[in-house]
């Protein structure tokens, strides 16, 4: 009985004690439910998200887009994958994904920032549901959403080059869409309730490491070191009624996560690529190529460590720890909390360091400001940061008031981080529209000079975040390619535009 007389039900607890039913009018203890105030806050980063996927509109091919542009036009899908397989670097996965936008020319590289986001968005809501559901543990409706979009947008936006993150199809498909792939397959796993859901689920984490695998070597170096700490822990991180099956799953990801990097090595363009970097000296496995990885990491993590934004993980973690909801709820034991922590630092450390060394053969110590490639493991390191600020609320509430104080700090945190976002995002955003007007102009004046029958064309380079256009260290690459696509044997630098 509560202490108004009122006539809710209430329910025993294992202390003697009891707590008020939830009514259906909406209301727990008394107080109202914080479903609006959790949904509306969602609102911010997915505003954020969708104000960044209207500036797709202003995408406009760059660097390497220039030269899968021509040749899918060409040779279609199949010949890129062929291409890529036999000549260029093996990645299979990565030659389908990048054929499919494409092939539908300038609006295949508008929509891809939509669908990537989209997709990196529905992944993160799925884990976070599910897993929710799979724990027996509920929550007001906005907060998996909440949780979800908050991680997306720091993800996504957070970066040190938003554009080549987000924006650059070629960067996005090898380094932005890739890490989301083995989330994709956990949600799978979190929902399997039958003999036939579990067989479903390692079949999907076989396959899933097949395509990973010849996808991007960096996200699969991350997928293998989290697979494997997942079966060496499994016997302090999951209950023994579902470890077997779980340990299962993490074995079927790494077989096919095995094969699919064992395709990409044994393929002729995986071979030529090696060769290359074998005649320029720089094998990842000389040792001082990797003390040199282990210092340009050291100052990737220094930039990491620094860029206060991605705190908004951490507060959308703190306010989801203070709204999730179970049949009795109990602070995580000190000794879990402690090794889940030490276990993800020494994860996230582990995956960043050999992705520098697997990166460090093609970018040298360039690899610092090459931000784009940092983003294999960027996604584990913002999830990561999201449990850190569950558990970090499950330690620091002591009461409803300091519960109270903390959903504040959290919720002022996302604000906080939204706002920033938003005023680097319309500087980007007005960045790129300039450049697309400026490309459009000079695109219609050079496919009019070829239709009139020019074979050489001046181009003035415009670029955008320090993208290459198109001329540059690489000599006249990517500017062959441009020339192939308007149908010219050649562009020179050009000053102006036209």
């Amino acid at each position: 009985m509560v202490a108004d007389g009122s006539k809710a039900a209430t329910r025993e607890q294992p202390d003697g004690g009891a707590r008020p039913l939830r009514e259906k009018g909406g209301e727990e203890g008394g107080r109202p439910r914080p479903v609006h105030w959790a949904a509306a806050l969602a609102l911010l980063p997915l505003g954020l998200l969708g104000a960044a996927a209207w500036f797709g509109r202003f995408v406009r091919p760059g660097a390497d887009d220039w030269c899968f542009l021509p040749f899918v036009r060409d040779e279609g899908i199949s010949g890129l994958i062929a291409k890529f397989y036999f000549v260029d670097n093996g990645r299979i996965a990565n030659a389908a994904l990048t054929g499919l936008y494409a092939k539908f020319d300038i609006p295949g590289h508008q929509w891809f920032p939509v669908v990537s986001g989209a997709l990196t968005l529905g992944v993160l809501w799925a884990v976070t549901a599910s897993a929710l559901r799979a724990a027996g543990l509920s929550a007001p409706r906005g907060v998996p959403l909440l949780l979800a979009a908050m991680v997306t947008a720091v993800f996504l936006l957070g970066s040190p080059n938003t554009y080549k993150t987000f924006y650059w199809p070629a960067s996005a498909v090898s380094h932005t869409v890739a890490p989301a792939l083995p989330l994709a397959a956990a949600i799978v796993l979190l929902r399997a309730r039958s003999r036939r859901g579990r067989i479903a689920a390692l079949v999907t984490a076989v396959i899933a490491g097949i395509v990973l695998g010849t996808l991007s070597e960096e996200s699969s170096v991350v997928a293998l070191v989290v697979l494997s700490s997942a079966v060496l822990l499994g016997r302090q991180l999951f209950p023994e009624h579902r470890r077997a099956y779980v340990r299962a799953w993490c074995l079927a990801g790494i077989a096919g996560t095995g094969i699919g990097i064992l395709v990409l090595l044994t393929s002729p363009g995986s071979r030529n690529r090696r060769m290359r970097y074998d005649a320029e000296g720089t094998s990842m496995f000389a040792p001082e190529q990797l003390i040199e990885s282990l210092h340009a990491f050291a100052r990737i993590l220094g930039t990491l460590l620094t860029t206060w934004t991605y705190l908004g993980a951490v507060a959308a973690g703190v306010l989801a720890s203070l709204l999730v909801r179970g049949p009795v709820r109990t602070a995580v034991p000190r000794p879990r909390a402690s090794l889940l922590v030490c276990a993800g630092v020494l994860v996230f450390l582990v995956s960043g360091y050999l992705c520098t060394v697997v990166a460090f053969p093609a970018f040298g110590p360039g690899i610092v400001v090459v931000t784009r490639s940092w983003n294999d493991y960027l996604l584990l390191y913002t999830v990561l940061l999201a449990g850190a600020g569950a558990l970090l609320g499950h330690a620091l509430r002591r009461g409803e008031r300091s519960g109270t104080v903390l959903k504040a700090a959290g919720a002022a945190g996302c604000v906080l981080v939204c706002v920033a976002f938003t005023l680097s995002l319309s500087r980007l955003g007005e960045d790129m529209r300039v450049r697309a007007a400026d490309w459009d102009r000079q695109d219609r004046w050079m496919r009019a000079q070829a239709a009139l029958g020019a074979r050489q064309l001046p181009y003035k380079p415009l670029s955008v975040s320090g993208m290459g256009e198109p001329f540059g260290k690489h000599g006249s690459w990517p500017a062959d390619c441009v020339a192939d696509y308007y149908y010219v044997d050649r562009v020179v630098r050009g000053t102006r535009l036209p």
